[in-house]
């Protein structure tokens, strides 16, 4: 899996909490990515097995809004996010990937 920044994020947002089951305008809010960065990440992170998608059990009627798909990593998510977070932050500053400047107060530009 190529860590790109919005990658980084989203595997960020979902090892904050991995039980939790999270959708997608939940996962924009935690990430500040827009849809279209966010779903092609998603697809990809399913794809290599490290997340899981189900829809959500209820009637879009009675509920007043549409089912929305759940992800959440799966155990080997979970292991190869972790491993692959911690390779990065042991980088050299200079070879992290880099958005546009540090974070705030110290925190990392990713």
């Amino acid at each position: 899996m190529r860590l790109t920044i919005p990658v980084v994020k989203v595997l960020s947002a979902l090892l904050a909490e991995p039980d939790a089951p999270r959708y997608g305008l939940d996962l924009m809010r935690l990430t500040g990515l827009p849809s279209g960065t966010l779903y092609p990440v998603l697809h990809r992170l399913q794809a290599a097995g490290w997340l899981a998608a189900d829809w959500e059990e209820i009637d879009p009627v009675a509920a007043g809004r549409p089912a929305r798909r759940y992800y959440r990593l799966t155990g080997e998510g979970i292991r190869a996010a972790r491993l692959a977070l911690a390779e990065l932050r042991a980088l050299a500053p200079a070879e992290r990937p880099r958005e546009g400047g540090a974070g705030p107060a110290g925190a990392p530009a990713w």
